[in-house]
This record gives C-alpha cells, structure tokens and sequence, in this order.
C-alpha cells in the first residue's frame, strides 16, 4: 500500500529533512528508522518539499510505500504507531491515509504555504526561541507591506534564490505574499507573520524575500527598492537570508481529498495591489 502521511516538525535539533553523512540528524532518517522498528522494513519516504536546517513544518507531506502483509492497518494505527517510535524526537505524523499508487507527494503538489514569524519586540525571547527571527529594532509594517507588493507574480527571482540553488530556472510564479500583524506582547511589541504561497520554491527564495522586506521595516530600503532588487536578478543585490528558525511550512495543497475519492481544485489565492483576492 502506498501511505500519504500528513508530518509536524520542530526542525532545530535536525540538519534538515534530507538524510546526510554529516552526523546529525534528519526529519527523514528519524522517520524511517520509526518505520523499521515498527515493521522491520526499510521503507523509503519521498517528501513533497526539503526543508532546510532548522526550518519547521505544520504540514508537511510524504509518501511511502509499505509491505503489511494480509494484517489490517488503519491510518490511525499507522500514526499512532509511528508517533510511540519517533519519541522524544520532535516529530509528530499528524495524519496517515492509503492513497493510489501513482501518487507522488512531490510531483502531485499544486500548492505549498509558507508562514515566516517575526518577533519584533525589544526583549529576546525566552520561550520561542529558534521558532521565531527576533528585531529588537521597531519595524514599519506599512512599509514591509508597500516592498511586498512587488513581488507577486510571475518573474526571474534570481535575486531571491541561494547560490547553491540546483533548480533549472530561477523563474517561478508567487501567488501570494501577505504581511499581517500577528499577537502583541503585554510589555510592547508584536508578532509579524509574512504569509508567501506559490506552487513551488526555489532554495532560501521565502527566507530571502523575508530578510529584504525587514531592511524595509527597518527604513534602511524604500519600498521601491524591492522592485530594483527584483528587476536586477543579482543575489548581491537583495538583503539578508532571515534565519531558518521563522520559517514554517504550513500546507501543501493537493487535487484531490484522498480519503474520500472526490476530485477538488484546491483554492488558490493572489496578492494584487495589496489585496488578498481568493
């Protein structure tokens, strides 16, 4: 049977998702080594999108196959059985459910949410730490705002990519990239959370996009700057890489419910002049 498994993350203490022979270790190595000592098989995950170091995943979505013989076996049986494995790693296999073996977690993807948190308050945080990028410098939402409008779309977005990118095209197409005020802390401050939506990423483009916006925040970058930096297609010419500890991979959007059969298109959502259009 082919699994569809629905994955929560705090991604600090590993190198990433992706297995590597650097001695730490990875959301997927700590998973599959759950499946073997649950049923004794190596079992392969394929993931729908690599996070990086210390990123973290509300919603992340892999597929594996598994061998359980004539036996029955519940999606909630499954989870709970992965779940008793992964302990105390930090890791939680939301949700498990068959799917149809043509199924690809990656390929099938029509749509993935990152959410960024800012912390942006003068006293670090005790309690969120590497869960949220902490500005102790108060920052301009308004401004934050008027930058992220130039950036929804369909570009070049090689400004806005790593380096060490191995996509083929620095091209791709931003639906949507909203800044909104979260909570505000009883001694001052706020949260900010930078909502980016698109199909698909190219390596640090959320994280890069977020450090950018924050020179705008913090008055050192006029709004129009974003749109310079864009038009340039030079990685020299963006700001900053956020830290990874902000990042969350929130949902991934498929075309189809696959517990109960029926076809849907997911609902797809466009920033246009500032406006959220859904």
């Amino acid at each position: 049977m082919r699994w569809k498994l629905t994955i929560e993350y705090d991604g600090t203490p590993f190198c990433g998702w992706q297995r590597q022979k650097t001695g730490i270790p990875s959301v997927q190595e700590s998973l599959e080594a759950a499946f073997f000592r649950f049923c004794g098989q190596d079992v392969r995950l394929h993931v729908a999108g690599r996070t990086d170091a210390g990123v973290h995943a509300q919603g992340q979505v892999a597929h594996a196959d598994l061998d359980y013989g004539e036996r029955p076996l519940s999606g909630d049986k499954l989870a709970m059985a992965l779940n008793a494995h992964l302990r105390p790693a930090p890791i939680s296999v939301v949700c498990a459910k068959t799917v149809p073996h043509n199924f690809e977690a990656r390929y099938d993807a029509l749509n993935k949410l990152y959410t960024y948190r800012i912390m942006n308050r003068r006293s670090f945080p005790a309690l969120e730490r590497n869960r949220v990028w902490h500005i102790n410098r108060p920052l301009d939402i308004g401004a934050m705002q008027a930058g992220a409008r130039h950036l929804p779309g369909h570009h070049d977005f090689t400004t806005f990519r790593d380096s060490q990118c191995q996509a083929k095209s620095p091209v791709r197409t931003l639906d949507r990239l909203d800044i909104v005020c979260g909570q505000t802390y009883p001694c001052g401050g706020r949260e900010i959370l930078i909502h980016a939506e698109a199909r698909s990423f190219l390596h640090h483009q959320v994280r890069n996009m977020v450090g950018t916006l924050a020179l705008v925040g913090e008055g050192k970058w006029q709004p129009e700057n974003v749109a310079e930096a864009l038009a340039a297609r030079d990685r020299t010419k963006g700001g900053p890489t956020a830290p990874p500890g902000g990042l969350y991979l929130v949902r991934i959007d498929y075309a189809m419910p696959f517990d109960s059969g029926v076809f849907r298109t997911p609902q797809k959502t466009n920033t246009r002049g500032g406006v959220t259009i859904r």
